[in-house]
């Protein structure tokens, strides 16, 4: 097995595992969705990071599989912080959470890019 698939597969791997554990998990939490209306949507933010990043096919490419994985999880990020800003009232975690959109949107836009570049199958 050539090395980028050997670096995919681990990193697959990883995902699953996570994945699974967090799936598990996810049902101990159910009881607070009835309750926080901000629970569930940061469990809906990670609901649709995981969705997405599991039907990313492999691309053979390590760099573009990084990338397209990465999207998933910077949009999840962005989702939560927007939760953050609508629910939270800690001006500390409220600020971070506007960096974490900054911060994250510009990266988006990089990796986008990039993509467009570098993938094949992707959109012009």
């Amino acid at each position: 097995m050539n090395k980028k698939r050997c670096l995919f597969a681990i990193l697959l791997l990883a995902f699953s595992a996570t994945l699974n554990a967090w799936q598990q998990d996810s049902h101990s939490h159910s009881q607070k969705t009835a309750v926080e209306p901000e629970w569930a949507e940061l469990m809906g933010s990670m609901d649709n990071m995981h969705a997405t990043m599991a039907s990313v096919e492999p691309s053979g490419d390590a760099d573009v599989d990084f990338v397209k994985l990465m999207l998933s999880h910077h949009q999840a990020a962005l989702d939560m912080a927007k939760t953050e800003l609508v629910y939270g009232k800690d001006p500390q975690m409220r600020r971070l959470a506007q960096e974490i959109i900054a911060a994250q949107q510009s990266e988006i836009e990089t990796m986008q890019l990039w993509l467009k570049r570098h993938d094949p199958n992707s959109p012009k």
